[in-house]
C-alpha cells in the first residue's frame, strides 16, 4: 500500500505567499486568508510569519495587526504559530545584507525585543542576527531565556564570536550558504565556520538556485543528519505563478523558470519555492527517502524551535 500522499510541512521562514507580501503594513483578513489557503494547498500547515529588516515601530505595528487577525480566526492561528524576525540586527556590509536595507541595520537591543514581543503577544519564536554586532551575546542570552530561538544569518562572525554566541544560547543558522558575498576567502569564511559547528541546526533553501544541488549535497554531508532542516524562505511569488510581485520595498519579476529577479537584472532576489516542491528537490539532490525529507521539513523543524507536538 502506498504512503499517504498528504504531507504536513512546517516552514520557519515565509515572507509572503500566493501574491501576498507579508512585509506590507495593514494586511487585511482577506489577504492573509488567501496566503493561508495557498500554503495549505501546497501541504504546509504551520509557518513562522517572517518579517524582515524595518524600523522597530513599523515591526511592532505589523505584528500587532497580524495578532489581531489571528485572534479573530482560528484557521489563521493554526497556520501562523509564531514569528521569525530577520533583522534589523544584522550586517550592513555589501553582500551580507542581501535584500535588507543596510541603513536600518543596528546592534541588538533587549528593550526593543521586549517591545516587539509585547506587540506579538509573546509569539516571536525566532530571531536572526549577526553575531559581530555589539551586545549580541547578551541579547541572545536575554531572548533564549524567554524561549526564543537565536539564529545566525547575514553575518561574517569569527570563531570567537560564534563561541560566545553558542555559550549564550545560539542554536541555529538561518539559510546557511546564503546572505553572504559571492566572493569569500576560500577557507576562512563564516560559511565554513558554521558548517563545522555540529551543535547548530542548519536551515537550507533547497530550490537549486540559492544553493545548487551538488553544493547542497556537500553542505548536508558536513552536518549531523539530525541537525539539518529545510525552509523555502519564500516571498509573495510562491504559489502565485509568473508575474511581478513585491517583497518590502522591492518589486521583483518571476518568469517561467520560477526564479525571482529584480526587474531587468539577471541576479535572483528571493524564492518562489513551495514546501511540496522542496520535498521533491531534497530527494533528487540528496538521494534521501521521502520519509527522511519529510522529517527534516516538518517535525524536526518544530523540534528545532521547541514546538514539537
Amino acid at each position: 500500500m502506498s504512503a499517504e500522499p498528504y504531507t504536513q510541512f512546517f516552514d520557519l521562514q515565509v515572507n509572503g505567499f500566493a501574491g501576498v507580501d507579508f512585509q506590507q503594513p495593514g494586511i487585511d483578513h482577506a489577504a492573509l486568508t488567501k496566503a493561508v489557503d495557498g500554503l495549505l494547498a501546497h501541504r504546509t500547515d504551520r509557518i513562522l510569519f517572517t518579517l524582515i529588516t524595518d524600523r522597530i515601530d513599523s515591526l511592532c505595528a505589523k505584528l500587532a495587526n497580524i495578532e489581531k487577525l489571528c485572534a479573530a480566526d482560528p484557521k489563521l492561528r493554526r497556520m501562523i504559530v509564531g514569528y521569525h524576525i530577520e533583522g534589523p540586527y544584522m550586517s550592513p556590509k555589501p553582500g551580507y545584507h542581501g535584500a535588507h536595507d543596510p541603513a536600518l541595520m543596528k546592534a541588538p537591543d533587549t528593550a526593543e525585543f521586549d517591545r516587539l514581543q509585547d506587540a506579538a503577544n509573546g509569539n516571536i519564536r525566532l530571531i536572526t542576527l549577526a553575531l559581530e554586532q555589539p551586545n549580541s551575546a547578551e541579547f541572545i542570552r536575554h531572548i533564549t531565556q524567554r524561549n526564543v530561538v537565536a539564529s545566525i544569518g547575514h553575518s561574517e562572525a569569527d570563531d570567537k564570536q560564534i563561541d560566545e554566541a553558542i555559550a549564550a544560547g545560539l542554536t541555529m543558522c538561518t539559510h546557511l550558504g546564503n546572505g553572504i558575498p559571492v566572493q569569500l576567502p576560500r577557507h576562512d569564511n563564516v560559511m565554513q565556520r558554521l558548517l563545522a559547528r555540529d551543535e547548530l541546526y542548519a536551515a537550507f533553501i533547497p530550490d537549486g538556485i540559492h544553493i545548487p544541488g551538488s553544493i547542497l549535497q556537500n553542505f548536508v554531508r558536513a552536518k549531523p543528519r539530525e541537525k539539518v532542516i529545510f525552509t523555502t524562505d519564500c516571498m509573495s511569488a510562491a504559489g502565485a505563478g509568473q508575474g511581478r510581485f513585491r517583497i518590502g520595498r522591492f518589486e521583483v519579476d518571476v518568469g517561467a523558470d520560477g526564479v525571482v529577479r529584480e526587474p531587468g537584472k539577471p541576479n535572483f532576489a528571493g524564492s518562489s519555492l513551495t514546501m511540496d516542491a522542496s520535498l521533491i528537490n531534497i530527494q533528487k539532490f540528496l538521494g534521501w527517502s521521502e520519509a527522511e525529507a519529510r522529517e527534516a521539513s516538518g517535525v524536526r523543524v518544530a523540534r528545532s524551535l521547541g514546538l514539537a507536538k
